[in-house]
């Protein structure tokens, strides 16, 4: 078993840049890291470019015989602790990362599900990452989002996303508004959230519905919410005036599925 023990080594080098979008971008890869996101990635069938895994964790027995036989079947390349510690984006590694492909840029919205998530300037890596989660545990399978929201490869945003980023397509938008007419030609209703109306989200019928969640600080843009259908807002008892965007979305999303189980 061979072990990189040099920072210079051309794939160090090049695991290290895919910290960077510029360079996700450029090559179409991403990191993972964790032996529960890496077990998703094989489970789902994820394009894994190449696994490393830290010389140190193997021989304390923190990996597990079974992911070291399952991975055995890729890339595989070991590294030292010095190296690995380089190329970690956790304060706690368990010892082993994955390069992944990203998927293929199908930006085709299918208009099978009753509501359709879309995300307007989300700024926060761990609000994206936690919104692409909650999306999957109702079993979407798409979320829009604008150009100026966060990098869903961003690592923040993998970790957060618990293995929902394999299962839940992400569709970049060039022009939310214009997005959102032609999704309305669908028979699709826009729905935004606003502070300025008292329509509450719990008065909506959320079927062939668009979800829009807009940015942490200035909510939906005025030219989405010029395309909007319905304004609702989440009806708060105490004197806090707004919601973390990740925590909203929760909210509407599983309102959906109350009314979804009611019948």
């Amino acid at each position: 078993m061979q072990v990189i023990t040099s920072k210079d080594n051309e794939v160090v080098k090049n695991i290290k840049k895919l910290k960077e979008k510029k360079y996700r971008d450029e090559t179409g890869l991403y990191v993972i890291e964790g032996i529960k996101l890496i077990e998703e990635a094989i489970s789902e069938n994820a394009k894994i470019n190449k696994i490393v895994i830290c010389e140190e964790c193997v021989e304390t027995g923190s990996i597990s015989q079974s992911l070291l036989y399952e991975i055995a079947k890729f890339n595989c390349i070991y590294v030292n602790k010095k190296i690995f510690d380089t190329l970690t984006d956790v304060v706690a590694p368990q010892g082993i990362l994955a390069v992944v492909e990203k998927k293929g840029n199908d930006n085709k919205i299918l208009f099978e599900d009753d509501i359709i998530l879309a995300l307007d300037g989300i700024q926060d890596p761990g609000n994206l990452g936690t919104i692409l989660r909650t999306a999957d545990s109702i079993n979407l399978k798409q979320i829009i989002v604008t150009k100026n929201t966060a990098d869903v490869y961003n690592p923040k945003v993998v970790r957060s996303t618990m293995g929902a980023i394999f299962r839940v397509k992400v569709i970049e938008a060039e022009n939310l508004a214009k997005t959102l007419k032609e999704i309305k030609k669908n028979k699709y209703k826009v729905v935004v959230t606003s502070l300025d109306t008292e329509n509450s989200i719990y008065d909506l019928d959320y079927k062939k519905k668009v979800i829009v969640i807009g940015n942490e600080a200035n909510g939906v843009t005025k030219e989405v919410q010029d395309v909007a259908d319905y304004k609702v807002k989440i009806p708060m008892l105490g004197k806090t005036e707004s919601l973390n965007a990740s925590v909203a979305t929760g909210i509407m999303l599983y309102e959906y599925v109350r009314q979804k189980l009611k019948g």
